[in-house]
């Protein structure tokens, strides 16, 4: 699981918002898997999802407390998480800036919907090239919309691994582009879903408090990220 660590993004927040800008900005081309210790669990298991989170083209950004405090017990300087919600909206502002298009694909269909109402009102910049939910389509159906489009941001919101595969095909086929797969990001950014209180994004508890709000999430919590403590150091 070394080499996974070896691949996180150990910089500041706003020095990494600077960099992802600036792709944006010149039309550039990137891939980012927004990270927690489930998804090193995950890698491990599954060739395929590791061959891309350690891909040179990948940017691997600290999403979770866990693999913050699991990198600097290895010797790593690393500064803290960089949230996949936060990158996001980040993401929309500069989209909306610098008139960028965007394409849209995952979670349930009145998601899909809110996310493309948010955008429409809410960003006059963005051009939305595609918005799709992630269960009436098929993956290769909609990758042949995101060639079409060219857009220059691909959020998705599959769930790991399939949104990795999915925009690891996408960045194949395409010269520039963000892709991004945000998991429960457009779950909060639509409104459909609140995030945690302050006090809780402050303490790194988020975790905690979405177990609290679905605790159906205690298994998989159990599954990854309690299992993780005990082989994150091989």
């Amino acid at each position: 699981m070394r080499e996974l660590f070896d691949k996180l993004y150990t910089g500041s927040r706003d020095n990494f918002y600077e960099y992802i800008r600036s792709v944006l900005g010149v039309n550039g081309k990137k891939f980012i898997v927004t990270a927690n210790p489930e998804t090193f669990m995950l890698a491990e298991n599954n060739p395929g999802l590791k061959d891309i989170i350690t891909d040179d083209n990948t940017v691997v950004i600290p999403d979770g407390i866990g693999l913050v405090i699991a990198a600097r017990s290895l010797g790593k300087k690393i500064e803290g998480r960089i949230t996949g919600v936060e990158l996001v909206s980040y993401l929309l502002e500069c989209a909306d800036k610098l008139n960028k298009n965007v394409f849209l694909y995952g979670a349930k269909p009145e998601v899909i919907k809110a996310m493309t109402a948010k955008l429409s009102s809410g960003y006059p910049g963005i051009t939305i090239s595609g918005a799709y939910n992630g269960y009436e389509s098929e993956d290769e159906y909609i990758e042949e919309k995101v060639i079409e489009s060219k857009p220059d941001i691909v959020f998705a919101a599959l769930g790991m691994p399939r949104q990795e595969y999915f925009l690891s095909r996408c960045a194949a086929r395409l010269n520039k582009g963000i892709f991004i797969g945000i998991g429960g990001s457009f779950d909060v950014i639509s409104g459909i879903k609140k995030r945690a209180p302050a006090l809780f994004i402050k303490c790194n508890l988020e975790w905690l408090y979405r177990i609290i709000m679905e605790p159906k999430r205690i298994k998989r919590f159990y599954r990854n990220n309690i299992k993780f403590l005990f082989v994150y150091k091989k």
